[in-house]
């Protein structure tokens, strides 16, 4: 008979009748009476009252008996501490009994009850079990160590246990040394501190890697997990790890193969990638992937979405294996999905044509959701692969042509980006497209088809006919395709104004005064605004050229993929988000990421102008000032005058764009208003030299932030003009900024105030910077070293700052004091600088470089030639003065400079350069 007869309910069931039996003489009767009492705690019922009955069972050889109390133990110790107590002493007793079996399962049940009473009695038999002769033993103790830590860290660090279990890494039988393994890696995970208690070195890697072949296939994994977490000291070492851990690939078990694939893509990043090693080593990576492919589904599944990850980091392990992703007709749908996911990250040119052939047969299947992603993935080729576009626009015309409405709709939301991409190449085939408008019920759709219709209106004769048909049931239109509509019917209004003045104000009166979504009433108003008020301006607004899309838009952000890599085989690989997304508490917090590559070993950063390499940080007081960063530090003294009395709705909007206040125009009231935010009107802003934002920290080097900077002068202050955008798949917060000492003195004015970046998004900053900063000279002289900090880490760049930004305001000498000047200046602070190609008269120039704070002390004609005599001066009270010898009609120009400090000549003549070529 079967042990199913132990859950029948009978009055046998009955707690007096257990109680009974289990105090029977009998054995064979008590041993019936445990199994019954285990059997209603399986069901859920409460036998805790029987706890002194069952417990006095366990004084017996019987190793089944003994099994079953352990269990019975383990489920109420923690409801009845006073009475677990009890069985100390038998737990004690069997952890040196003769039968290995009995000494570990004590050992093993005195770890799981977690009760502290219990806890101190466990120390010693832990620790002559941790010693034992039989490897049995001691690996189920090696276990117990981590679960004692779990209850009580503190007396696992002060009974010497941690060194006791980094002796058994040193063990004979490799089951003991990977068992050993999984407790340390479980032990660091849960350190309070995140610093791993247990550092790994080159003599315990060796000792893993020779248990690693002898070990049951989870001990491998073990194993494989904990040399995933260490970084070899040198080439040489990581591939000898490398050759040892190949074989591992062979292994039967897919958990075995994915673990091995993680260290081998962590120890690439150290191999040069133009070696020989790495190559062989690239090659073989790729058949173990491929065999996963042929297990059961949810296997392949797995594998699938980890190659999806290795195939964006290294696409080359699996150039040549695109076969394996075609589709079968028989894998379940999330299969098919991710096989299609990796066709594209591998589509090139050399087989594009077989993937175009796999995915118009795919196109054709009855499951809708794989035929659209079929469809939309032909798109993706054509962006992706230039010369496969035109075979593959020629193929979803086709497709069109099947008259399968979602086919026809997802053809034409991708050739919406083929027009994109590839803009006045493609366009003979609007008129097709045009011929389905009538089939089109998907918002997407819709909104493609009417973006089509608009940007390429001046093509479609009968365009706003068209745009007509859809603004009848406007108000019934998904919001995405109203604000499609809107655009493109003032499109429309801007390259044919004459016949289209009703059709744009029908859709402007539907957007600003029928409409209750505020996105769409806000498009419309500016829209409005700007069409009544300057057409040029909107033409330039509304028409301007649109940048070209890429495929690789749906790319992992570099910093995410990276710690996605050092993830592989675990759920953050499949989920495709990092642990702290889907865990809570312990160890989900500690980030990983793989080493630097072997040849990026002291690569330099470039600033943007200039080819001068800066190394950050490159002084041991950058380290210390750098890395002492306080976010909520107090804000510094800020010289910008006080502008907190500012009305913001009149003149004051002025005031913080940095001009002079104006008084609203008299009852102007809210129009006036907008045609001064949309610089409508009203006097320019005597602005200095406006140089274009260049990327600082591109987002490879910023886990995921881009920094776009320039600086201005406004006020008589120097600003850092900054765009942070947030490339990463995360939010971004906490920034903080600081400067290292640098040759003028510049310190953040105030704190750096940006907004939390959710992913995707952009936020520009203006941040005053005074100059009563330490100094310290810098080469180049207008080199600023620059540290950022938000909440995924401090990011490091150098930038070099304007030279005229830093022309102070109160520049301009005196006559009499520039001559004595200039004659006590000695002759060898003298130097000379050739300008070609100037542009205008000498007042024009003049004009100019008084605007950016260069001023004109004297003009002289002599034989025929101009000469412009200025001076300035620097934040730093250096003064510096000018002569400028110019010719009417000859572009050519010589410009003389003198300065007690010779050396900041090279950044004068640069600001002055970029002055006089600006328009």
């Amino acid at each position: 008979m079967t042990d199913s007869k132990y859950f029948t309910t009978t009055k046998k069931g009955e707690i007096f009748e257990l109680k009974s039996e289990l105090n029977n003489d009998k054995k064979e009767k008590k041993k019936e009476a445990v199994k019954k009492v285990i059997a209603s705690m399986t069901v859920g019922k409460d036998v805790s009252a029987l706890f002194p009955d069952v417990v006095n069972c366990m004084q017996t050889d019987n190793l089944e008996l003994k099994k079953l109390v352990y269990l019975y133990l383990m489920n109420y110790a923690k409801s009845q501490p006073d009475m677990a107590i009890m069985a100390v002493n038998t737990f004690v007793k069997d952890c040196e009994d003769s039968n290995p079996l009995i000494r570990a399962l004590a050992v093993r049940t005195m770890g799981c009850i977690r009760v502290d009473k219990i806890t101190e009695y466990l120390c010693e038999p832990l620790r002559k079990c941790l010693k034992d002769e039989d490897p049995y033993v001691r690996k189920t103790a090696a276990v117990c160590v981590a679960k004692l830590y779990d209850i009580s860290s503190s007396m696992v660090e002060d009974q010497g246990f941690l060194d006791q279990l980094k002796d058994l890494l040193s063990d004979s039988n490799p089951m003991v040394v990977a068992n050993a393994v999984a407790a340390l890696s479980e032990i660091n995970e849960s350190s309070q501190s995140g610093q791993p208690l247990v550092e790994m070195n080159s003599v315990t890697i060796n000792k893993l890697l020779t248990a690693l072949n002898e070990c049951t296939e989870w001990g491998q994994v073990f194993i494989l997990d904990s040399l995933a977490n260490y970084s070899p000291k040198d080439e040489r070492e990581a591939q000898s790890i490398c050759e040892r851990i190949t074989p591992r690939l062979a292994h039967a078990n897919a958990a075995v193969v994915l673990s091995a694939v993680k260290v081998l893509m962590k120890l690439l990043e150290m191999l040069s990638s133009d070696s020989d090693f790495c190559a062989t080593l690239t090659k073989k990576l790729a058949p173990p992937l491929v065999t996963l492919l042929s297990s059961e589904p949810e296997v392949q599944y797995v594998a699938l979405r980890n190659i999806n990850l290795i195939v964006q980091k290294r696409p080359d392990i699996l150039k040549h294996e695109m076969k394996v992703f075609f589709v079968k007709y028989n894998d379940p749908i999330y299969v098919k999905l991710e096989k299609l996911d990796i066709m594209i990250r591998l589509a090139n040119q050399s087989n594009i044509a077989q993937v175009l052939s796999e995915l118009k047969e795919y196109a054709t299947e009855v499951d809708v959701d794989f035929v659209r992603k079929a469809v939309r993935a032909i798109g993706r080729c054509a962006i992706k692969v230039e010369p496969s576009a035109e075979r593959c626009v020629s193929t979803l015309l086709d497709l069109i042509q099947t008259k399968v409405n979602y086919v026809v709709q997802e053809a034409i939301v991708v050739i919406k980006d083929i027009f994109r991409k590839y803009p006045n190449k493609y366009e003979s085939i609007i008129s097709t497209l045009c011929e389905n408008l009538d089939t089109l019920d998907e918002p997407e759709a819709r909104a493609s088809m009417v973006w089509i219709i608009g940007e390429y209106a001046e093509r479609i004769d009968n365009a706003d006919e068209l745009l007509d048909s859809f603004l009848e049931g406007f108000q019934d239109e998904n919001a995405q395709v109203q604000l499609q509509l809107l655009t493109a019917v003032v499109k429309l209004f801007l390259k044919r104004p004459s016949d289209t003045q009703e059709l744009v104000q029908h859709v402007l009166s539907l957007a600003t005064q029928d409409s209750d979504n505020p996105d769409l009433r806000d498009r419309g108003f500016i829209y409005w605004r700007l069409l009544s008020t300057d057409p040029a301006a909107a033409k330039e607004v509304v028409l301007a050229d649109k940048p070209l899309i890429s495929e690789e838009t749906d790319l992992l952000e570099p910093t995410l993929l990276d710690e996605l890599i050092c993830h592989i085989s675990s759920l953050a690989s499949v989920y495709h988000k990092p642990p702290t997304a889907f865990v809570e508490g312990r160890g989900a917090g500690v980030r990983k990421s793989l080493p630097n590559r072997a040849n990026t070993v002291g690569e330099t950063e470039t600033s943007g102008s200039g080819g001068e390499a800066m190394v950050i940080p490159n002084q041991e007081s950058l380290i210390g000032d750098l890395l002492s960063m306080d976010i909520n530090a107090p804000s510094m003294p800020n010289s910008a005058p006080n502008n907190m009395g500012v009305d913001l709705l009149g003149g004051g909007l002025d005031i913080l764009l940095g001009g002079p206040p104006t008084e609203p125009a008299a009852g102007g009231g809210a129009t006036s208003l907008l045609g001064d935010i949309f610089g409508l009107g009203g006097s320019a802003l005597n602005i200095g030299l406006q140089i274009p934002k260049i990327v600082w920290l591109p987002a490879e080097k910023g886990k995921g932030l881009e920094i776009q900077g320039s600086f201005s002068r406004r006020n008589g202050e120097v600003f850092m003009e900054m765009k942070f955008t947030n490339k990463a798949m995360q939010p971004m917060n906490s920034f903080a900024i600081q400067l290292n000492k640098n040759s003028f003195g510049l310190i953040p004015g105030q704190p750096l105030q940006v907004a939390p970046l959710p992913p995707n998004q952009t936020s520009e900053v203006s941040l005053p910077l005074a100059t009563q900063g330490p100094i310290q000279r810098m080469e180049p002289l207008n080199n600023l070293q620059v540290a950022v900090k938000n909440n995924i880490g401090i990011f490091y760049f150098a930038c070099l700052v304007h030279g005229n930004v830093l022309f102070a305001e109160d520049g301009q000498l005196d006559k009499r004091v520039f001559l004595n000047t200039w004659k006590e200046i000695p002759a060898a602070n003298e130097m000379q600088y050739s300008l070609s190609g100037v542009i205008g008269t000498t007042d024009g120039i003049a004009s100019k470089m008084t605007t950016n704070n260069v001023f004109t002390i004297a003009k002289r004609n002599v034989e025929g030639q101009d000469m412009l005599y200025q001076s300035l001066k620097l934040t730093n009270n250096i003064w510096v003065l000018l002569e400028l010898k110019l010719q009417p009609g000859n572009p050519d120009a010589t410009l003389s400079l003198k300065s007690r400090s010779v050396e900041v000549a090279p950044m004068i003549f640069a600001a002055y350069e970029a002055i006089i070529r600006a328009p």
